[in-house]
């Protein structure tokens, strides 16, 4: 895979700072995995184990058990891009998952979050 560098970065390195953006602004690390477990489909204790293993940001979209058919209603910008005109597979995966946290720490509730039909 031709790639930028942040295929090769563990998620566990950048998991850190997804936590830290949601508490700053009065959100929870419980709502930062309930956002990863939801667009991926691994389980609490599989995305345990994935940070605890340094899986790199390509293995851990690809290794994912389910992807959220969902995830594709994500529109929006994250640092001025839009992410569902991303056209690298792997880095719309992961604007995908950025646009969701900021929706968190921006204090979106979580049924808008996770796309659920009202």
């Amino acid at each position: 895979m031709s790639g930028h560098r942040i295929y090769r970065t563990s998620f566990a390195s950048v998991y850190p700072l997804y936590v830290a953006k949601a508490e700053r602004k009065g959100r929870s690390k419980a709502e930062v995995d309930a956002i990863i477990c939801w667009i991926t489909g691994y389980s609490a204790e599989a995305l345990v184990e994935k940070i605890a293993d340094l899986t790199d940001f390509e293995g851990f979209f690809a290794q994912a058990p389910a992807m959220n058919p969902a995830r594709l209603q994500i529109t929006g910008s994250v640092c001025g891009v839009k992410v569902q005109e991303v056209q690298e597979p792997l880095m719309r995966e992961i604007r995908y998952l950025d646009k969701l946290i900021d929706e968190l720490a921006k204090g979106r509730p979580m049924d808008k979050i996770l796309r659920t039909p009202a």
